[in-house]
């Protein structure tokens, strides 16, 4: 069971949702308009949110992105079949996973289920490695950049786990999708695109030059610091 919030305005969407998550066990409180749900998420912090983006007064882009700098609570976004540029801004302003339109309570209980096993760790290792400026606790699960903690999502931090964990290597979409996200549906590998530009967001000097995720064209992507 987690202590989900259900950010959604169509009211028998929400209610529907929220009435199939809490039969798969789930404790659910729900909100109607992006303002309702950031106060319910400052008064008590959910496990993850479940977040519509055509939400009225404040989008759900921008309730993501005000989450994401709260701090990692892992957001699934819910999207309209077919508008992929929202599921792509989406992705972009942090969300870990989407869930396609109308969705059944099953299907976002087995994502809801994915995106927090994947949240929940990344592996026993207690060694801290320095890549040029990034300091990496795989034991703590944290990263410092010039002494400074960065604020990663729980995606973003096993993304660059994944990546860091073979210098050099090249990784395909297909891979670091299955790896990092535990998917394997090539529609999904928008959100390796997504993943990779927000973490240099955060991780780089200058994302448009990064120093330490290359792109290997036709391939995927590689670590390591130039």
């Amino acid at each position: 069971m987690a202590r989900l919030l259900l950010i959604e305005d169509d009211d028998s969407v929400r209610e529907a949702l929220a009435l199939g998550l809490r039969r798969q066990g789930h404790e659910v409180r729900t909100a109607a308009s992006g303002e309702e749900g950031l106060e319910r998420a400052w008064q008590e912090p959910p496990e993850l949110v479940v977040l519509d983006l055509m939400l009225p007064g404040i989008d759900g882009f921008e309730v993501c992105r005000r989450l994401r700098q709260a701090g990692p609570t892992p957001v699934i976004m819910l999207t309209a079949l077919g508008d992929d540029l929202d599921t792509v801004l989406g992705l972009e302003a942090g969300a870990d996973d989407y869930v396609v339109k109308p969705a059944q309570s099953r299907v976002l209980d087995a994502r809801i289920r994915a995106v927090l096993r994947r949240a929940g760790g990344t592996g026993p290792e207690a060694e801290r490695e320095a890549h040029g400026d990034l300091v990496l606790d795989r034991a703590a699960l944290t990263v410092t950049k010039r002494g400074a903690p960065l604020p990663l999502a729980p995606s973003e931090l096993r993304l660059l786990l994944e990546l860091s964990a073979a210098p050099g290597r090249v990784f395909s979409r297909e891979q670091l999708l299955e790896s990092v996200w535990g998917l394997g549906r090539q529609e999904d590998i928008r959100l390796v695109d997504a993943g990779v530009n927000r973490l240099r967001a955060k991780i780089e000097d200058s994302p448009s030059s990064p120093r330490y995720i290359q792109t290997v064209r036709g391939f995927g992507y590689r670590f390591g610091p130039l």
